[in-house]
């Protein structure tokens, strides 16, 4: 472009404009974004928590509240309370915007499949190779769950008939007893019971064979789409700098465990045995089609057709891509 006055003097008007702009934006901007988290639930994110890493790139202080349960998150994002919830569980979110609620899934928090499974007993003989055997024998899981979504999921990917299985409505801690007494050939459960009943068998399927057969167990970041509408840009930046913890975390594990360990409220051996069961999918994963590029989006119909056929909630959506949005995470650089 040939330089001349009128080109400079437009060159100019358009660098004040955009720092005008700018400008106007940061003032827009709340001084508080109030982000829902759980105590006692290690994660990546709480080295930029700690560090205060979030308050620093997106310009506002963090208030970061506990909560004990993702349906008070969801109650509390629905009245303005709280702008943006980390690591809320899929099916508080799913009852929520199965109900109305106006808040969106914005990105995964992290993945812990291994951390929610099926074990079979090793005095039965049966495992995924053999898994037809289980056919007759009797499988304790608690119902109306994810764990019992899974394992009727993963009994017909086996080409197992559930009909002939005879299911034992059963909590975790109670099926652990029964794979120990012998009760049962298989049982199902989470956390410390599905350690306990590690020591009595193994997993029918990893978490990894379940996952490129579409099952899920995960917890999501969601926002309230208020907020989302008004502050996309910040809702990008949390995103990034979480995406940016996530990966210090995986480059370097040994180094962060004490600090998310004392952010968590956790000894640092009971933070790491949490850990060990979780995965933190950076952004590539998390856009791509076997996360919010699709499968997400389908799990969470599956999911909620699964807990309105046992009478969990009320009804579920035709659909869940509108209260799914990968675009906040496909803008963080």
């Amino acid at each position: 472009m040939k330089v001349t006055v009128t080109n400079m003097f437009k060159a100019a008007v358009l660098t004040s404009a955009t720092v005008a702009a700018s400008a106007a934006m940061a003032a827009d901007n709340p001084d508080t974004v109030t982000v829902g988290y759980f105590l006692e639930w290690p994660t990546a994110n709480q080295i930029a928590q700690v560090e205060k890493t979030y308050d620093k790139e997106l310009g506002v202080n963090m208030e970061w509240r506990a909560f004990d349960s993702g349906t008070a998150m969801s109650a509390a994002m629905a009245s303005g309370d709280v702008d943006m919830a980390y690591s809320q569980g899929l099916v508080p979110f799913t009852v929520a915007v199965s109900q109305g609620l106006p808040i969106t899934m914005v990105g995964i928090a992290v993945s812990y499949a291994e951390n929610d499974n099926c074990v079979v007993s090793k005095a039965s003989g049966i495992s995924k190779a053999n898994a037809k055997e289980l056919e007759g024998k009797k499988v304790a899981v608690p119902f109306g769950t994810v764990a019992h979504y899974k394992m009727l999921k993963v009994m017909s990917h086996l080409n197992v008939n559930s009909e002939n299985v005879h299911l034992l409505d059963m909590a975790p801690a109670d099926s652990a007893a029964a794979i120990a007494r012998g009760d049962v050939a298989m049982a199902c459960g989470w956390g410390g019971a599905l350690r306990r009943m590690k020591e009595y068998g193994d997993v029918l399927m990893t978490a990894r064979e379940q996952e490129k057969i579409g099952i899920r167990v995960f917890d999501v970041i969601s926002v309230n789409n208020k907020f989302a509408k008004k502050h996309p840009e910040l809702v990008t930046k949390f995103l990034k700098v979480t995406n940016d913890s996530n990966r210090t975390f995986l480059q370097n594990p040994s180094k962060y465990e004490p600090v998310i360990a004392k952010a968590a409220g956790l000894s640092l051996e009971a933070s790491n045995q949490v850990l060990a069961l979780f995965d933190f999918p950076l952004k590539d994963e998390q856009v791509s089609s076997e996360w919010m590029g699709g499968t997400v989006q389908q799990y969470t119909k599956e999911v909620a057709d699964f807990f309105v056929l046992h009478k969990q909630i009320p009804k579920a959506l035709p659909d869940y891509s509108a209260s799914i949005d990968s675009s906040f995470y496909q803008k963080v650089k």
